[in-house]
């Protein structure tokens, strides 16, 4: 394809909205615009990614050579501005998958082992939270039962969770748990025998409990009396409540462990590029930027370019060069190898600093010096050497490259 044909733009300077450095390649490059809208020769990347996906269904991810973790159903890619926070073990040996954090598993160990106290209703005055309860009785958060009120949207079903007060709920768990839920209002808690504020599974009438998988094993803990002012010590999942529900409802932190070696758990931010059925293609252009660019530019691997070479030419004094690169031109063409061809008249310098920006694998440069000798210039982008080409060989060359 010819350079006009995908009017392509560069740009001399990185955007003053670039949130990334990948981003601001991409839209120095030309790929895609500051208002992150795809360009033609964004397009085009993407086509070709959409060819390498389809020739290498499996592996595509490390054919395009792009650094990336994955499970059963995600594939993510790490990057600050992610979208996503996702957890995986710091162990390298690991058999731990990465996962998108409110779904991930974790190593829960109890906080004690004590046997069961009798229950004791406190008072506890101004004492809603977990925090200003945990102060008042000068006793840890691991010790509390924290208490989160929903009701099921399929069935009105009032629904009440208890996990541990230093633990916070996944919703997206507890959803797999139960169904789509929202907050409880303020009447349903109330005809539910709850307490806002003070509120536990103790006593309640109609309500779904459900807790986490940590509470059966954690014995008497601090949890709401169901009466404002008021809570009881030494509460018991299983002798005090009965739960319909047990079940992994908590957000792993960044002092949880691997649940299969015991190491810690590393939780960094995240793009999913591809889930089981789909790849974000557009993400995945984005993802490329971020680990395949130098400071001249893009340095894509030729499985993720969108062509294999840039061809140009530098106006000579007594030859054609033009002539000649569009020689070379079609004969890559014919020979199915992916090519721009920087047909502009342009300075040499305004075109190789374009090569390097656009980040194609392959520059071939056609001048008169090099074809007064029957040869082409041809430079790796990753590499600084530049070699002299033979026309006859130059086929041959470009193939293995």
């Amino acid at each position: 394809m010819k350079y006009h044909n995908l009017h392509i733009q560069t740009q001399r300077e990185f955007p003053n909205n670039a949130r990334t450095e990948g981003f601001g390649w991409l839209v120095r490059a030309g790929y895609i615009t500051r208002e992150n809208e795809i360009l033609p020769l964004g397009q085009q990347a993407i086509a070709n990614l959409k060819e390498t996906a389809e020739k290498n269904p499996v592996d595509f991810f490390f054919v395009i050579e792009l650094p990336f973790r994955d499970n059963a159903d995600d594939t993510f890619f790490e990057i600050a501005t992610g979208s996503q926070e996702i957890v995986y073990c710091s162990s390298e040996t690991c058999i731990y998958p990465a996962s998108r954090r409110e779904l991930a598993t974790f190593h829960k160990p109890p906080f004690s082992q004590e046997a069961p106290l009798p229950t004791e209703k406190v008072l506890t005055p101004e004492c809603p939270t977990i925090e200003a309860l945990a102060a008042f009785l000068n006793t840890p958060k691991e010790k509390t039962a924290k208490a989160l009120m929903f009701t099921r949207v399929a069935d009105g079903k009032f629904v009440f969770v208890v996990v541990r007060g230093d633990m916070t709920l996944s919703e997206a768990k507890l959803k797999k748990a139960v169904g789509d839920v929202r907050l409880a209002t303020a009447e349903e808690i109330v005809r539910s025998g709850a307490a806002a504020g003070y509120a536990s599974p103790v006593g309640l009438r109609d309500a779904l409990i459900v807790v986490d998988d940590l509470i059966p094993s954690s014995p008497n803990l601090v949890a709401g009396a169901n009466e404002a002012g008021y809570h009881l010590l030494h509460t018991n999942c299983g002798r005090d409540y009965q739960p319909e529900i047990v079940a992994d409802l908590t957000l792993a932190d960044a002092e949880s462990h691997c649940p299969h070696c015991g190491s810690g758990l590393s939780i960094q931010r995240a793009d999913i590029l591809a889930t089981r059925n789909e790849i974000n293609f557009e993400k995945t252009l984005f993802a490329l930027a971020e680990s395949h660019h130098d400071d001249k530019g893009l340095t894509l691997p030729k499985s993720a370019a969108p062509f294999d070479v840039y061809l140009m030419h530098v106006p000579g004094k007594t030859m054609d060069t033009r002539a000649e690169a569009e020689k070379i031109y079609n004969e890559l063409q014919a020979a199915g190898i992916p090519v721009l061809f920087d047909d502009r008249d342009e300075r040499a310098g305004v075109k190789f600093n374009d090569a390097d920006l656009i980040g194609c694998p392959v520059r071939i440069t056609v001048g008169e010096r090099g074809l007064q000798n029957g040869m082409v210039e041809l430079k790796k982008r990753t590499i600084s050497e530049i070699q002299n080409v033979e026309m006859e060989l130059l086929m041959r060359i470009v193939r293995n490259s």
